[in-house]
């Protein structure tokens, strides 16, 4: 693209995620001596089991719920059956259809369509027998319908379907990848006009057409019809893939592109089967009110946070595996004191005074902090009035020293010294805070510019050993989560300890199955404490990233996922390793160069604009080449973003609007020169 400049884009897809690709092993057919249940049920048996892995062969129960029918509840409260809408795309002698049909009896309304004329059909070889039984059973069988103009056929178009089934799409004779791959998103594009909004589409390809790790063996991504990326076109994310077993449904024939006698090649094959995601769209604009004392503070959230605000996954009644595991911890911490947690929540917003940021450490770094322009401040008992509400920039970055009056808190341990400060505060026992906390941070994929938190506070003699103890209660609690929640996948060392001497006090830095800084135990600075011998112990634990270590949770965004079927995941009170919902997504690659003046760019900034511009999409930013003019002074940067959505279907086509997109707003928000 000329208007990309020096940009490259690549198209690749992201590694396999063990946790998440878990194939359905095919089901052996009973032997016919063995068995006295009637055909109709046993091919049913098998269609289960093969067409549709949403429902493991295991768990399936025939009287409790049907593949082809939905429970609803009528007026009484009686569950009632409604039939299932099912749409068969592109068939030849329509065996696929009537081993559908005979299966699932009256529980489907069966549409099926074939690409030829129906003169044309009816010369295949057992196409007019089929024909006949499926419009017997009632069945409509339409012909010439063209599955990317789906809306085209008045009988399609006012109806919505629970389930469309493509078995082996293809364009015909020699057509290339790029032919089919159009087929494909064409197909996608069609088939989201007539899918209901909870409706799944099933793709049956030939064994390495799909451009998944899944194929076996793989193909090079650019010699495969790169099914997930073209689905991801018309905003269907791929959910599951099982072997497609050709035996396991009688009398099916696969009759090959225009009912030639060179029929696909079906073994190996594998059924894809999509849904819909939630869009990728900007969010919108979050104005929040803050109390501090008797100061109430009206101000905009950092547009990078819209999504991280008021998401309550530590209450009460929370299902999030962040809320999950802090109980968990909490159960298990065998501390030899007594522990009362902070039911009052702390206000998210501080207001800065000298030293204040110091208890935090490093976390509590300047640069770090969200800092507030608040957009108007009212106090008790005196009319409002507006504080700098023209002066709000889009970016809520670090301001000058003068305009850091609020922010937004980067650690708890920002609460650590109010605390203990407190009436209620007593030594000899451990006082227990949650909450969400903020930090500018650069785009990774192990660092989040909001997540939750775990502080535990106490006031101990020295010569208890506090840390120690510490230590070993983490340590056991960890462990202790661990078996609840097993982790097939987990590697590395469980807990470990690093001591830090950086600092007025010496800390411990908790390591966690090789993620180097989950948490830290340390010592509040001397300022007073409510005893001369007693001193104030603090330890944090990043609830966030400990949650996807223990549940197998591939992406730290995924805690942050809007989309219903995360956290339904976690609704069982059985504790389960996180299965992703969404499949291999396609990732895709943008650099981007500059000219900067050094002493007055901050990356962070960048960062920051990359999360606004993408919405979170952007899993990695790397920097891959710096150069810097020996004459000029100034510094040329050239940056790889890798777009990819964990939750959501991303097409190459947004991605490249958002790269866009980017490189206008970079000589606007942070006055470089774009190379």
């Amino acid at each position: 693209e000329p208007c990309v400049g020096r940009e490259w884009q690549q198209l690749r897809l992201c590694p396999p995620v063990p946790a998440c690709a878990r194939l359905c092993p095919p089901v052996p057919a009973a032997p016919p001596e063995a068995t006295t249940v009637p055909d109709s049920r046993r091919v049913w048996d098998q269609i289960v089991a093969a067409s549709c892995p949403l429902l493991r062969a295991e768990e399936h129960q025939p009287d409790e719920f049907h593949y082809f029918n939905v429970k609803k509840m009528d007026p009484s409260g009686a569950a009632v059956r409604a039939p299932r809408e099912l749409l068969l795309l592109g068939e030849g002698n329509f065996s696929f259809s009537t081993a559908l049909c005979l299966a699932a009896g009256d529980g489907a309304r069966i549409t099926a369509t074939s690409y030829h004329p129906e003169d044309a059909t009816l010369q295949q070889d057992g196409a007019a027998e089929n024909i006949q039984q499926l419009r017997d059973s009632g069945v409509e069988v339409f012909f010439e319908v063209d599955c990317t103009r789906l809306t085209d056929y008045e009988a399609l178009a006012q109806r919505q379907f629970d389930c469309i089934i493509f078995n082996f799409p293809h364009c015909g004779r020699k057509a290339g990848v790029k032919k089919n791959r159009s087929l494909l998103a064409k197909f996608f594009l069609s088939c989201a006009q007539v899918l209901r909004e909870t409706g799944e589409v099933h793709v049956a390809l030939c064994n390495g057409q799909g451009g998944t790790p899944a194929d076996q063996p793989i193909r090079e991504w650019h010699n495969s019809w790169q099914a997930v990326a073209m689905a991801a076109e018309a905003g269907f994310i791929l959910s599951e893939i099982c072997p497609f077993d050709n035996a396991s449904f009688r009398g099916y024939r696969s009759t090959g592109y225009r009912s030639q006698d060179k029929s696909f090649h079906v073994e190996g094959a594998l059924t894809h089967i999509f849904t819909r995601s939630l869009p990728c769209t900007s969010s919108q604009s979050v104005h929040m009110e803050a109390q501090l004392g008797r100061e109430s503070i009206c101000f905009e959230v950092p547009e990078e946070l819209n999504d991280c605000i008021n998401r309550n996954f530590l209450g009460k009644h929370s299902r999030h595996p962040v809320h999950i595991l802090q109980e968990l911890l909490l159960r298990d911490l065998r501390s030899p004191w007594p522990m009362q947690r902070s039911e009052s929540p702390l206000p998210e917003l501080f207001r800065n005074s000298p030293g204040l940021l110091q208890d935090c450490g490093p976390d509590g770094s300047p640069s770090k902090v969200f800092w507030i322009r608040p957009t108007e401040t009212r106090t008790e008992g005196e009319e409002g009035r507006d504080s700098q509400a023209a002066d709000i920039s889009a970016n809520d970055g670090p301001q000058d020293g003068t305009t850091k009056g609020y922010g937004l808190r980067p650690s708890l341990l920002l609460h650590a010294r109010e605390i203990s400060q407190c009436l209620d505060f007593s030594p000899g026992i451990l006082h227990v805070l949650s909450g969400t906390v903020f930090q500018r941070v650069l785009v990774s994929k192990t660092t989040s510019p909001a997540f939750h938190q775990l502080l535990l506070v106490g006031a101990f003699r020295s010569d208890a050993q506090p840390c120690q103890l510490l230590q070993r209660c983490l340590e056991a609690a960890l462990a202790a989560a661990e078996r609840v929640a097993p982790n097939g996948a987990a590697v590395g060392q469980p807990v470990s300890f690093k001591r830090e001497l950086g600092g007025s006090e010496p800390q411990l830095l908790v390591s966690f199955r090789g993620l180097p800084k989950v948490g830290q135990i340390g010592v509040l600075p001397a300022q007073g404490g409510p005893s001369p011998d007693l001193r104030v112990y603090t330890a944090t634990l990043n609830l966030d990233l400990l949650a996807c270590q223990v549940f197998s949770i591939p992406d730290w965004r995924l805690l942050w996922s809007r989309d219903p079927r995360f956290q339904a995941h976690f609704l069982h009170e059985e504790l389960r390793p996180f299965c992703s919902f969404s499949l291999y997504p396609p990732a895709y690659s943008h650099d981007v160069s500059f000219w900067v003046e050094p002493e007055s760019f901050d990356e962070l900034d960048f960062h920051a604009l990359v999360r606004q511009v993408s919405g979170g999409t952007v899993r990695e930013v790397a920097l891959v080449d710096r150069f810097r003019h020996p004459h000029m002074g100034h510094a040329s940067l050239c940056y790889r973003l890798t777009y990819q959505a964990c939750d959501r279907a991303l097409s190459y086509s947004q991605a490249l609007g958002m790269q866009l997109q980017l490189r206008k707003l970079l000589p606007q928000r942070l006055q470089v020169t774009l190379r």
